[in-house]
């Protein structure tokens, strides 16, 4: 059922984004410092959305990556400290007489 109601949902935004972009075909001059570049509003959009999510999953790459090298040495930590128990349990319990 969540699979569905997802589907439905995706199709209602391309099928606003496919109207968008037809009642917004005319051409946008953009003029850069090598040149210009005409191009329809809506193509402009989505270079403008996926410019976006590269810098998005670049700058969380980052964040993921230092995560990861966390975690390994979080986990390193952990088995020392469970073969320090393992052996601290090991020794003979003394008593005071």
């Amino acid at each position: 059922m969540k699979r569905l109601i997802v589907l439905l949902l995706a199709l209602i935004v391309v099928a606003l984004g496919l109207s968008f972009a037809m009642l917004n075909s005319e051409p946008i001059t953009l003029d850069f410092y090598l040149g210009a570049l005409s191009l329809p509003v809506s193509l402009w959009l989505v270079l403008a959305l996926a410019v976006g999510v590269l810098l998005g999953l670049g700058s969380a790459l980052g964040i993921l990556t230092r995560q990861r090298w966390q975690l390994k040495r979080l986990r390193r930590e952990a088995a020392s400290s469970r073969e320090e128990v393992s052996e601290l349990r090991k020794l003979p319990l003394r008593t005071h007489n």
